[in-house]
């Protein structure tokens, strides 16, 4: 069984995502021993990566010395990247150094030494990575790769009774929400009328004791969950979802569903730019006046 080591990371500031994505990458080669290597950040969510069954090195820096080090004493064959940190030439001295196959996924369009280099968004344009990758590298874009959790593929077939009198809203500002967005909207859905609102969030967000403060006030209607294994079914039961332009706008697409988009980082812009130049309902940053118009021009309240 050849082995595949994972390098990527999740915590309060980085969000949640690319451990979510490798998380769903790692399914995909089950036949294969796979490791994941991690530093243990400050709000992060590698207890996900144990969930799933994967195996889990807690990295003592960020050394790419220490990540060379681990692939040889693991033999492994391949190695997975998803990690802003590892630049082209750190790619470079892992291949010299070790030969192994390297996988990365990206979505910055920056230069990349790699055999394999996987962008999965929406809009991803293969004809930009030509002079940022080696000839010979095999490049994978756009939604037909895009990495969608099983959970979304089984919800996608089930049709979910919905309450006709009230309007469903789910937040989906990723598991950090680095910008207190979550707090900022519900202060303002309190003053919408015939709405309910499901919020999702993770531990790794560093406002969540004054988000369970507000939920706790406003729970008559609105519901908090936490590392919620019920994404899938959220969203289907939602008629409308408040998210990011990140990967998680990939399963809002899968589950064809309406949505506004905030971008709440610059590695955000590229999403941000496609779905905007598609006339899709985006907001380059946070407004309480444009969220109110958009949520009652979509769901005609």
């Amino acid at each position: 069984m050849e082995t595949i080591l994972i390098r990527t990371d999740s915590s309060s500031e980085i969000g949640t995502g690319h451990i979510m994505r490798s998380i769903v990458l790692a399914k995909k080669f089950s036949k294969n021993k796979i490791i994941f290597l991690v530093e243990n950040l400050e709000g992060n969510i590698n207890y996900k990566i144990q969930e799933s069954g994967f195996e889990l090195i807690n990295l003592k820096s960020k050394k790419i010395e220490e990540l060379i080090s681990l692939i040889k004493k693991y033999e492994a064959k391949k190695l997975i990247v998803d990690h802003y940190d590892i630049s082209f030439s750190d790619e470079q001295k892992i291949k010299k150094e070790t030969g192994v196959v390297l996988f990365v996924l990206d979505d910055t369009y920056k230069e990349h030494f790699c055999d394999i280099i996987l962008n999965h968004n929406i809009g991803a344009d293969k004809k930009r990575y030509l002079n940022l990758v080696p000839k010979n590298t095999k490049i994978m874009c756009g939604q037909k790769y895009a990495l969608i959790r099983n959970e979304f593929y089984k919800e996608k077939k089930i049709l979910r009774q919905k309450n006709f009198k009230t309007k469903k809203i789910m937040l989906a500002l990723g598991g950090a929400d680095i910008l207190n967005l979550n707090c900022k909207i519900l202060n303002l859905m309190s003053t919408i009328s015939n709405i309910t609102l499901d919020i999702t969030t993770t531990e790794a967000n560093a406002n969540l004791s004054d988000l369970k403060q507000m939920v706790k006030k406003y729970n008559y209607f609105a519901k908090l969950h936490i590392n919620t294994d019920r994404m899938a079914r959220l969203m289907n039961e939602s008629n409308l979802i408040i998210t990011t332009p990140s990967v998680t706008i990939n399963e809002v697409f899968f589950m064809e569903k309406p949505f506004i988009a905030i971008k709440v980082a610059d590695n955000q812009k590229i999403i941000f730019d496609y779905l905007d130049k598609n006339s899709y309902f985006t907001m380059n940053e946070y407004c309480d006046n444009v969220l109110r118009k958009y949520i009652k021009q979509i769901l005609e309240i």
